[in-house]
C-alpha cells in the first residue's frame, strides 16, 4: 500500500464522514453563514444558529460519527492518529465540519487530559468532548509580533494560592462562546530564559476582570476572533496547566499535530474547490466550445492537481513521522507553508474559472477564498516557518570537522 492510499480499515468510516459532509453539512452552509452574520444583532438568529448546529451534531452522534479523533476513554471515537488524519481530510470540506462532527475541541481536550488538575478535568473534559462547553486559547497579542512568542507581555503573578493575571490578547477564537480560555502568560522573572518563563493558565470567561473588548471581523468574516483584556483576573493556583514555565513545551505538543490537522482539512477544502472548478469547465461554453477545451483552463486543472497531490504526500509524510513519535519539526514547518499556499492557489483558480460567479456568495468559493488567506498567518506566519525549516536543514547538513559532507535524508 502506498501512502496515498486510504487504509482499508479506515475507508468505511471515512466514506461515511464524506457522505455526511456532502449530504448534511455542505447544503446547510449558506444558512449557517447567514445566521452567523445575523446573530451579531438579532438574538433570534443566534438561537436559530445554535439549534441548527445542534441538529447536525445530533445527526452525527446518531450515525456514530461523533468526536472520532478523541480518545475513547474520554468519550470519543478513539481513532488512532493516522486513521484520524485520513478522516480529517474529508471533514475539512466545510468550515463547519469540525463543529458538526465534534472534533473542534480535540486539541483542548487532549491538553486538559494531559496537564490539567483533577478539578478541571472533572469540570470540563467530558463536557468538552460532548460539545456541551467550548474552549478558547489566548496567545496572540496586538502590541507585539506574536510570531516571536517570547515577546508576549501578559503576566501572571502568584499571590498566595491565586494567580493574578494582567494582559491584552486578541484572535482568541471562540472566546465569546467559551466556558474558559487557556491563557499563555509569563509567570517567571525577567532573568529567566523566555523559553522557560511562560505558562498556560485556565481562566473561566466569567471571572471578574475578564473582558471581551470586541469580536474582530476578519476579511468580512465574523468567526469569533475576539480581543480580550485581563485586568487583575484572579484564579486558583490549581488552574495552571502542567509545570510552571512549560507553556512553550505544551504549546508545541498542541500545535504540531494541530498543524497536520489544519493541512488535511485544507486538502479537503482544496479538493472541493477542484471539483467545483472541473464541473464548471465541463458544463460551461465560450466561443463555441466547452471551457474544458481551452488550454489555459486545462493549465488550471493541471497545476491544481499537481499541488494537491504534492501537498497531500508531504502532509502524510509528516503525519507518519508524528505517528512514529518523532517531533518532525522540519516536516510540519514545510507542510504549514506548502499547504496554505496550495489552498489559496487552488481556490483562486476555481474563482477565476467561475468568472463573475466566483466573486459572489452564490458558490462557496467566496467564503473559502477569504478563509484560505488566514492559513498563511495563524499558527505561525509563513516567513517564520521558511526560516526555521531552512535553518534546521542547513545545520543538519553542515560538513563534519574533517570536511566530510552530510546529506539530508528525505526518506527515513
Amino acid at each position: 500500500m502506498t501512502m496515498f492510499e486510504v487504509p482499508e480499515s479506515v475507508r468505511p468510516v471515512r466514506d461515511r464522514v464524506e457522505a455526511f459532509m456532502r449530504e448534511r453539512v455542505e447544503p446547510a452552509e449558506a444558512d449557517l453563514h447567514r445566521l452567523a452574520d445575523a446573530a451579531h444583532h438579532e438574538p433570534s438568529a443566534r438561537g436559530e444558529l445554535r439549534e441548527r448546529i445542534r441538529a447536525l451534531q445530533a445527526d452525527a452522534k446518531a450515525e456514530g460519527l461523533w468526536a472520532l479523533g478523541h480518545p475513547r476513554e474520554l468519550g470519543g471515537g478513539g481513532l488512532p492518529f493516522m486513521d484520524y488524519v485520513y478522516v480529517n481530510e474529508v471533514q475539512g470540506r466545510s468550515e463547519y465540519g469540525q463543529i458538526a462532527l465534534g472534533t473542534y475541541t480535540l486539541q483542548d481536550s487532549i491538553m486538559l487530559d494531559r496537564y490539567a488538575s483533577p478539578e478541571w478535568r472533572d469540570a470540563y473534559l467530558h463536557r468538552l468532548v460532548q460539545s456541551e462547553v467550548s474552549p478558547s486559547f489566548a496567545m496572540t497579542e496586538p502590541e507585539v509580533a506574536s510570531s516571536d512568542p517570547t515577546q508576549l507581555r501578559t503576566r501572571a503573578v502568584l499571590d498566595g494560592d491565586e494567580w493574578v493575571i494582567d494582559g491584552h490578547k486578541w484572535f482568541t477564537t471562540g472566546a465569546n462562546q467559551a466556558a474558559y480560555t487557556t491563557v499563555m502568560c509569563r509567570t517567571e522573572d525577567d532573568d529567566v530564559s523566555p523559553y522557560l518563563a511562560y505558562s498556560m493558565i485556565i481562566v473561566p470567561t466569567d471571572a471578574p476582570g475578564y473582558e471581551i473588548v470586541r469580536e474582530t471581523p476578519v476579511l468580512g468574516i465574523r468567526g469569533g476572533h475576539c480581543e480580550v483584556r485581563l485586568t487583575g483576573v484572579r484564579v486558583p493556583a490549581s488552574n495552571l496547566l502542567g509545570p510552571r514555565g512549560h507553556g512553550f513545551v505544551i504549546a508545541q505538543e498542541r500545535l504540531g499535530p494541530g498543524r497536520i490537522f489544519h493541512c488535511m482539512r485544507w486538502l479537503g477544502q482544496a479538493q472541493r474547490a477542484f471539483e467545483l472548478m472541473c464541473t464548471r469547465l465541463n458544463t460551461r461554453e465560450a466561443f463555441g466550445e466547452p471551457l474544458a477545451a481551452k488550454q489555459l483552463m486545462q493549465s488550471h486543472v493541471f497545476e491544481s492537481y499537481a499541488e494537491i497531490q504534492s501537498c497531500r504526500l508531504l502532509t502524510l509524510h509528516a503525519a507518519a513521522a508524528i505517528d512514529r513519535g518523532e517531533q518532525a519539526r522540519v516536516e510540519i514547518g514545510a507542510i504549514k507553508v506548502v499547504g496554505a499556499r496550495m489552498l489559496h492557489n487552488v481556490i483562486d483558480r476555481a474563482v477565476q474559472v467561475h468568472g463573475a460567479a466566483g466573486l459572489t456568495d452564490d458558490t462557496p468559493l467566496s467564503f473559502m477564498y477569504r478563509a484560505a488567506r488566514f492559513g498563511r498567518i495563524y499558527d505561525g506566519p509563513d516567513e517564520v516557518h521558511v526560516h526555521t525549516v531552512a535553518r534546521r536543514i542547513l545545520k543538519a547538513t553542515r560538513p563534519a570537522e574533517d570536511g566530510t559532507p552530510r546529506r539530508w535524508e528525505f526518506a527515513r
